[in-house]
């Protein structure tokens, strides 16, 4: 059965980005499907999307990355120069593991699929 995950490193501290706010949306949706804060080990806690909701189509996942870091007594500018980063990506194959993580600092950041 397939499900999407995700999890987030911090570059910055070397660490899983526990308290990231992320979002989860169905693009071209006016609400969105689910918000949570990622665990102690920069998780949600279960999956974002399985069974019947796990459908094909384009989503996107939207991480808290300015507060998070501020809320770490980072000093970030006004404004600055990550807020919240938007990942856009499809889901094709409801049978598979779609796992999307996110390493993040301040400044940068990179996604893949993972396993």
């Amino acid at each position: 059965m397939g499900q999407l995950t995700t999890h987030v490193l911090d570059t910055m501290n070397g660490c899983p980005a526990a308290g990231m706010a992320v979002t989860l949306w169905r693009v071209g949706e006016a609400s969105a499907l689910r918000s949570l804060v990622l665990n102690h080990d920069g998780r949600a806690d279960g999956p974002l999307l399985q069974g019947e909701a796990f459908t094909p189509g384009r989503y996107r996942l939207v991480f808290g990355v300015a507060a998070y870091f501020r809320a770490r007594g980072v000093v970030l500018p006004e404004p600055p120069f990550l807020d919240e980063v938007p990942l856009d990506f499809g889901i094709a194959d409801t049978a598979a593991h779609y796992h999307v993580p996110l390493l993040a600092s301040p400044w940068a950041y990179s996604t893949y699929r993972g396993s």
